[in-house]
């Protein structure tokens, strides 16, 4: 949970309300500020003629954060559209914001709690199943210490208010060091990167996109993503407003994305080599002399510690590394240098790879020395309305960041930022010995498609002496649970995009109210997490506690009341009120995630509070993106540190990898994004999966020729892991030797309910992934420049 501002902070250059912050581009609805306290929730409603009702509320599909406006008679959803006055997305929607009523009302659905009795799953009563967790969870927590149990929180938790809030809670009462997120199979690299440089997991600097001039974007797809810990909607219309107002887009992808195709140029570059030719183009800005600090000048360590690493990596070096020529290279280092303003934007591409972090690293490097970190234009942090850890403590330093508090017990792997790498997840399930997890609890996690070796997760789950999933579906992993918890509707749910603002494009708040009402019994995300805390807190307490059905619910009253209260101590110091117990009776009757966030809120530099949010049903523009530096960063020396220690020392690591030419001669595989999929857990919606089948592998025409692939036949794909088949897209989208088949798919296993996704099953590429492989700063697993070898098919005759 972000923590609020150190008592007395406001940050500089944030007026004392939030009415001074908008700049006038929202429309002037926005301007008005509510009388606090006295909003009633039935405002965020409208009503129709013929009496539809209509509700506001911010998809929580994916990170763009888009407006929706739904319709419903009843309960029912009748229609949903993007809604039109939403301050951020103004209309924008993608088909995934359709499909909420799809997902809400999906047959194949949880909807009550499933238990496994022999080789039948059974729908038993919320009492039962959590007696069940008691019986089974609490006897291994005694016997084997609290390392035998693990944690694994999927996407879906980051997108959600009460996983966000409360995971910690579970995760504290379990004592676990097992903990494992997607994160690792994702974003890490960028967070430790941003870490080591700014100060804390979340100082993620994103593009200026509304207003830069140059955009330079690797690895990433943002049009088909709508960004990627870059929240914007409308990423393909924000690309657009780039090129007509005279602003220029390049795009460097192995493959020609539909960002690539909206771009002035596509650079082709070998997948994997993203640190060369980013190195490449730090060596050009040194050796030329073309770093320009700007207004960071003073405030940043290790320019010529980055300068003396670049020496390694002239573009003459790297080019056929690369597949990228050498001039080329050097055009677009003087091309970002001269620019009045430029962002270097890169993800999953640039992080799910073999120097991950180096990469990552390396994109703020030359916003640095570009002069275009923390100006209009440039690459900018944003400042959440509920405050984070880049708005707590003194301004501008404080502890920094440091992993390897503990190690994982087979593979020696260290945490970062408190967890463990997801590719060592099963040979912690696997491996006997002190410590063997023997059991899992999973928070809308799908690890056995989307972690590395689905085959050995598949068999690791089945081992597990208990297995407790919180989940809507009955999917590739929770097939393997004892029991799954069912999460409630999307639309019975209150939202506020947490995480997501955290990393915006603009500074927006937007606050979602249930829109229908929980069926009789049904619960919350955060209480069902309460619950699990206080059945594992047990295991730990020599008497026999009151867990029963009246025995949880005072338990979970009494803990979100111990949270709310610290919570509101911190915020009352903060703001200056008379005491913690006088701002909890302000945000009352208000309970769960929705009165912690109406603290953090009013503890925000903003100090809004929730009933401000409620009063705007289209969300509040706070202004675009202003310079935070210094008082942003969270380094011990309370400068920018652009060459940390281990990111220098694991140069090392890349230049000997230049020296070695192994592999240019095979197939490289990547994975590849669609607007219509987010992972796996989205394959059961017929809207999202019609048409075309989308998980093929795109092989170069001229590959195709040579392997005498047919457009349309199966392929077999395989890798020292294993093998998989796919039917052949022959296509010029991906560049010679590059070989793309998407992530997320592999469905219709046995013991699943997916009926859509069983009909399209599709092929898993990360059953040709190794697990061990990580990038070793990270964590993060290795997903994208595979070395495959591509085969013909046998074609079964029909």
């Amino acid at each position: 949970m972000p923590a609020p501002p150190h008592p007395g902070h406001r940050p500089t250059a944030v007026p004392a309300t939030w009415e001074d912050r908008v700049d006038g581009a929202g429309p002037a609805s926005n301007r008005q500020h509510a009388a606090r306290g006295d909003v009633a929730m039935s405002r965020v409603h409208t009503t129709t003629p013929d009496g539809i009702r209509v509700g506001f509320r911010t998809c929580p599909l994916c990170e763009s954060s888009c407006g929706l406006a739904v319709s419903l008679a009843g309960d029912e959803v009748v229609g949903i559209r993007g809604d039109a006055a939403d301050v951020f997305s103004r209309g924008f929607l993608c088909p995934k914001g359709v499909s909420v009523a799809a997902l809400d009302t999906d047959p194949d659905r949880v909807r009550t709690p499933l238990l496994r009795r022999g080789d039948d799953v059974v729908p038993v009563s919320w009492d039962d199943a959590f007696a069940e967790v008691h019986r089974r969870l609490v006897p291994i927590l005694r016997e084997h210490g609290p390392n035998a149990v693990a944690l694994y929180s999927g996407n879906p938790t980051s997108h959600n208010l009460s996983g966000l809030l409360y995971t910690s809670v579970l995760l504290r009462a379990l004592g676990t060091q097992n903990y494992f997120t997607a994160t690792t199979l994702d974003a890490m690299p960028k967070m430790v990167a941003a870490g080591l440089m700014f100060g804390t997991q979340m100082s993620i600097a994103v593009p200026d996109v509304d207003r830069t001039d140059y955009l330079l974007v690797l690895g990433a797809n943002p049009a088909e993503s709508n960004g990627s810990l870059m929240t914007a909607p409308d990423m393909p219309g924000r690309l657009r407003a780039l090129r007509a107002r005279g602003g220029r887009l390049v795009v460097v992808d192995p493959r020609r994305t539909r960002t690539a195709e909206l771009a002035d140029e596509h650079v082709t570059l070998r997948p994997g080599t993203d640190a060369y030719f980013l190195f490449a183009v730090v060596h050009v800005l040194v050796a030329e002399g073309l770093v320009r600090l700007g207004h960071l000048d003073g405030l940043v360590n290790g320019v010529a510690d980055v300068g003396r690493l670049a020496t390694a990596f002239p573009p003459e070096a790297v080019a056929s590394r690369c597949a990228v020529p050498a001039g080329t290279i050097r055009r677009l280092a003087r091309e970002l240098a001269a620019a009045p303003s430029a962002a270097v934007y890169g993800r999953l591409g640039t992080c799910a790879q073999e120097f991950g972090t180096l990469t990552s690293w390396l994109v703020d490097v030359i916003n640095v020395l570009t002069g275009n970190l923390d100006r209009p234009g440039g690459a900018m942090f944003t400042l959440p309305a509920s405050g984070s850890a880049t708005t707590q403590g003194l301004p501008g330093r404080g502890q920094g960041v440091r992993f390897g508090r503990w190690h994982s017990r087979v593979g020696g792997h260290p945490e970062i930022f408190g967890e463990l790498p997801a590719g060592c997840l099963a040979e912690e399930i696997d491996t006997p010995g002190t410590g063997q997890v023997r059991a899992l609890v999973t928070l809308a996690g799908n690890p056995a498609l989307s972690a590395p070796n689905g085959p050995r997760i598949s068999r690791a789950l089945a081992s597990l002496d208990f297995m407790v999933s919180v989940d809507i579906y009955r999917n590739e992993t929770t097939r393997h649970a004892d029991l799954i918890l069912p999460a409630p509707r999307i639309l019975t749910r209150s939202h506020y995009d947490l995480g997501n603002y955290q990393l915006a494009v603009r500074n927006i708040a937007n606050y979602s109210e249930p829109l229908v009402e929980r069926a009789a019994g049904e619960f919350d995300e955060w209480e069902i997490l309460l619950r699990l805390a206080r059945i594992a807190q047990s295991a730990t307490e020599p008497d026999d506690p009151d867990l029963s059905a009246e025995g949880l619910a005072a338990a979970v009253t009494a803990t979100d009341d111990a949270i709310a209260s610290r919570l509101a101590g911190r915020t009352a110091r903060t703001i200056g009120a008379a005491s913690g117990a006088e701002l909890l009776a302000a945000v009352s009757p208000r309970r769960g995630p929705d009165r912690l966030l109406d603290l953090m809120l009013r503890g925000g530099p903003y100090r809004l509070s929730l009933d401000d949010l409620l009063a705007q049903p289209h969300g509040i523009d706070l202004g675009p993106l202003r310079t935070r530096l210094p008082d942003a960063l969270r380094t011990p020396s309370g400068a920018v540190e652009l060459a940390p220690a281990p990111i220098a020392a694991d140069v090392d690591r890349l230049r000997e990898a230049l020296s070695s030419r192994s592999g240019e001669d095979t197939l490289i595989l990547i994975g590849r994004r669609h607007l219509r999929s987010n992972n796996s857990w989205m394959h059961n919606i017929g809207t999202l999966v019609k048409g075309r089948d989308r998980c093929t592998v795109q092989v170069h025409p001229t590959d195709a020729a040579r392997l005498a692939l047919v457009d349309g036949q199966p392929a077999r794909l395989s890798s020292h892991v294993g093998a998989v088949e796919a039917p052949v897209e022959i296509t010029i989208a991906v560049m010679p030797g590059v070989v793309s088949l998407p992530h997320g798919w592999g469905h219709g296993r046995p013991g699943t309910n997916l009926r859509v996704a069983a009909g399209r099953p599709g092929t898993n590429v990360n059953d040709l992934i190794d697990e061990t492989v990580m990038d070793p700063l990270s964590g993060n697993a290795v997903l994208n420049g595979i070395p495959v070898t591509v085969t013909p098919a046998a074609v079964t005759a029909s």
